[in-house]
């Protein structure tokens, strides 16, 4: 292999990588938006801890929330949308509960999105930085 050959690879691996980074960050911006408004944040944590789990209508998430049946449903929408929540009709009524599955998955982005790498031998930007 020519020293040409070994860079193209090189750039072509950092160019997918880039990549995969971008796609990561875009869902982790997805999720971390769908958790950003405190009534969705109520809502994903009222359906996390009932006891006993299971389904609730969007009339009964109103009622007990204090908010409109329609924002309800348009927060339940954010909420489906990023995977934590399962949407099943039952008649004229919407009913949803807490998706483990997809639970499991978001926490596992959340983590990775704010790992934290303690262990910085070198200022990385002394080679640039004057003080």
């Amino acid at each position: 292999m020519t020293a040409h050959t070994i860079h193209r690879y090189y750039v072509i691996e950092m160019q997918e990588s880039v990549l995969l980074d971008k796609r990561k960050i875009k869902e982790q911006a997805e999720l971390f938006a769908a958790l950003s408004d405190p009534t969705r944040l109520r809502l994903l944590q009222f359906l996390c801890h009932q006891n006993p789990p299971g389904c609730r209508c969007v009339n009964n998430l109103s009622h007990l929330l204090g908010i409109s049946q329609p924002a309800v449903s348009q927060h339940m929408r954010v909420l489906k949308s990023v995977g934590l929540v399962i949407g099943e009709r039952r008649g004229f009524r919407m009913h949803y509960q807490i998706d483990p599955e997809g639970l499991k998955r978001c926490q596992g982005i959340l983590s990775d999105a704010l790992q934290f790498n303690e262990s910085c031998e070198e200022d990385p930007c002394g080679q640039n930085c004057h003080s």
